[in-house]
């Protein structure tokens, strides 16, 4: 059935009873200035993103001044093979967030609820039945496959494990945050990022450090702290979505039984996103294989992860949070029969994500050894690797934040698909093949990493701003069954 047909008992009602009263859609997303719309939902997502970042800093920081550089490269390479298992799973979010930007900007209330509940379900159901136990069995295996080292891998062990056991409530908070900010709240997902800003640094310091009775558990107590945080943190969203007040309102009278036409419709847009999210991060699995194969690749994989995983994040973080504002801004424009208004979002977003990329990657090319001594990295052999690794960062920046903005515009109308060929080409193919190619003809250097990494961005820039202004994603249609 057609978005803006009438759908029946369930999604025709605009109040259901018995609820109390809650936000309505801020409809200046689809009438204001573009501008005003972007920041509406930009600034949050980004501050949100950045204090997302600022938290890793932090565990990087405990971690390499208490535990030394192999805490820092288990950090590193744990999260790195633990995003290519929870990206898939958190794909659903990805159609969730379709699905709910063209219900709010067709301004239908109780469709937007009905699908960031049926989200929950399914998530839920894959982080206690899918991610925990394989998780738990399969970490050994997947630190030998990046070429850890004993030393590393002694670190990482009982961090990884930690990550997947623990892993459903960092789902729940990103499926909250993620609801909202498609339905055009991105306040209240500011408001939850807030708090865990402030548990999870304090979680580290006691668990990692140890105090009074709790022993010192050094990496685990990076990542116990981390999921412990992030579960309170949803347990307090959930409280405030059945409460009401809200743009989503979980109340009672709502229909909670299974809806299967809906949920296909989460995996049918969330799943290519899902399959790009693994690609990604199975490139960076690989690369830190090719890692593995250096002389010092120790030192390599830790300045990888302090200075691609922290210290660029803070480009990455901040554009996947204009990212978010252009999926949102663009759905509910498309949803409100607006496609003009989602070309101009696009672009605004852009825009916001250069300067900030040109910024911080001036930092990257004034103050490099200043950055990574935060994280306690002060030796020559690790401080010669980092500052030429940001130096090629400071140029990748620009690419990726153009790559994420655009990306924002075809995932939030639903084109999940070209996103996913874009990333197997230039996320894997390209420059994988590359140092593979290397590898075989020269003795590869780090540089020749770095210069993967480049061309990567690039390709992947270039591509979605000439799959965007192909235009497919005008003619996408959403279809939803009516439930009760």
């Amino acid at each position: 059935m057609p978005l803006g047909a009438p759908t029946g008992c369930f999604y025709g009602m605009s109040s259901p009873p018995g609820a109390t009263k809650k936000k309505t859609f801020d409809r200046r997303i689809i009438d204001g200035p573009i501008l005003v719309a972007v920041w509406l939902v930009a600034w949050p997502s980004v501050l949100q993103n950045v204090m997302g970042g600022i938290q890793g800093v932090i565990d990087h920081a405990l971690v390499g001044n208490l535990v030394g550089y192999a805490g820092n490269a288990a950090v590193g390479v744990s999260f790195q093979i633990f995003l290519v298992v929870i990206t898939f799973i958190m794909s659903i979010f990805t159609g969730m967030g379709v699905l709910v930007a063209r219900h709010a900007g067709a301004g239908d209330a109780e469709a937007v609820n009905h699908v960031s509940y049926q989200a929950f379900l399914a998530a839920g159901g894959m982080a206690l039945f899918i991610l925990a136990p394989l998780g738990w069995v399969l970490s050994p295996t997947l630190l030998e496959l990046v070429h850890a080292t004993p030393e590393v891998r002694r670190e990482a062990l009982p961090y990884l494990r930690t990550l997947f056991v623990g892993g459903i409530g960092m789902m729940m908070f990103y499926m909250m945050a993620g609801a909202l900010r498609a339905a055009g709240d991105a306040k209240t997902g500011l408001r939850m990022g807030i708090i865990l800003t402030v548990l999870n640094p304090l979680l580290n310091i006691l668990l990692i450090r140890g105090f009074g009775p709790i022993p010192q558990l050094g990496t685990m107590g990076a990542a116990l702290g981390m999921v412990i945080a992030m579960a309170i943190t949803a347990a307090y969203g959930f409280w405030l979505m059945g409460r009401g007040g809200l743009v989503i309102h979980w109340h009672v009278d709502m229909d909670k039984s299974w809806d299967w036409p809906v949920v296909k419709q989460l995996f049918k847009f969330g799943l290519p996103a899902g399959v790009q999210g693994v690609v990604m991060n199975i490139g960076g699995v690989l690369m830190l294989r090719f890692m593995g194969s250096l002389p010092q690749s120790g030192h390599v994989q830790a300045v990888y992860a302090v200075g691609y995983s922290e210290l660029f994040a803070f480009i990455t973080w901040t554009s996947v949070g204009l990212m978010g504002a252009a999926a949102t801004v663009a759905g509910q424009n498309l949803g409100a029969q607006k496609p003009e208004r989602v070309v101009q979002a696009v672009h605004t977003a852009n825009k916001l994500g250069i300067g900030i990329a040109a910024f911080i990657g001036s930092l990257f090319l004034l103050i490099p050894e200043a950055l990574f001594g935060l994280f306690g990295m002060r030796d020559a052999a690790s401080l010669e690797i980092g500052v030429a690794m940001l130096r090629w960062l400071a140029v990748s920046g620009f690419f990726i934040t153009t790559a994420l903005a655009y990306t924002g515009g075809l995932t939030g109308t639903g084109d999940t698909k070209g996103p996913l060929y874009i990333s197997i080409v230039s996320q894997f193919v390209f420059p994988l093949g590359l140092l593979f190619l290397l590898q075989r003809v020269t003795t590869l250097e780090p540089s020749h990493i770095w210069g993967a990494i480049v061309l990567g961005h690039f390709t992947r820039a270039a591509l979605s701003i000439w799959r965007f202004r192909a235009g497919a994603w005008r003619e996408i249609r959403i279809e939803t069954a009516p439930s009760g």
